[in-house]
């Protein structure tokens, strides 16, 4: 269960200080309204998460377990994709050109519809947290379920920190950002890695 919950933390980490979208949303909230009203776009996850979980979860439980390892492979492989982009973006990271782009939404609803036209969460699920949540679920469901718990209280208490970071601490915010970026590229090489063990493991 310890890989399971260490994996949830780490990925969501990686995940939620990935400049995207939803971060600009955030980011645009917190500097027009405050973080009292941008603090409950921190859960918009768990709501707009539900439905791509269900559906993923439905088409990979009918897919062979031969197929997993491509999926294991192909999560490595995009894994490594997200730390080069996150290299080239913490390089010149600009949160004010972010947040410029982005209209302003204040409720949680209007967070979780962002975050789902967000592909994100379609591509993660798919490659990444949904194999690996079924095949720890397969082994024991305290591990899927360990998962899940650690992934989205870590991406939940990461938004928070970003939206108090960003509304109480402005002149350190892009060097934080920097800092929590360069945290990511080492936990996204690293588990880039370790999906692509378990595919080739497989083959």
């Amino acid at each position: 269960m310890t890989s399971y919950l260490i994996f949830g933390i780490t990925y969501a980490f990686a995940a939620a200080v990935q400049p995207g979208h939803f971060m600009a949303y955030i980011i645009s909230q917190t500097f027009s309204h405050g973080w009292k009203r941008t603090i409950s776009a921190a859960f918009s996850p768990l709501l707009s998460d539900a439905p791509i979980i269900i559906v993923t979860l439905l088409l990979l439980s009918q897919i062979g377990d031969g197929f997993f390892k491509y999926l294991h492979i192909g999560g490595g492989i995009f894994l490594l994709y997200l730390a080069c982009r996150a290299y080239k973006t913490r390089k010149s990271f600009e949160p004010g050109e972010m947040v410029q782009s982005q209209s302003v939404q204040r409720t949680l609803f209007s967070a979780a519809f962002v975050n789902i036209l967000n592909p994100g969460p379609y591509i993660g699920w798919s490659l990444i947290v949904g194999p690996l949540f079924l095949k720890g679920w397969r082994e024991t469901p305290v591990n899927g379920i360990a998962l899940i718990i650690a992934f989205y209280s870590t991406m939940a208490v990461c938004l928070i920190g970003i939206i108090i970071l960003f509304a109480f601490a402005s002149r350190l915010g892009p060097k934080v950002n920097r800092i929590s970026l360069g945290l990511s590229i080492i936990a996204l090489t690293g588990f880039a890695a370790y999906q692509l063990w378990i595919g080739f493991n497989l083959l």
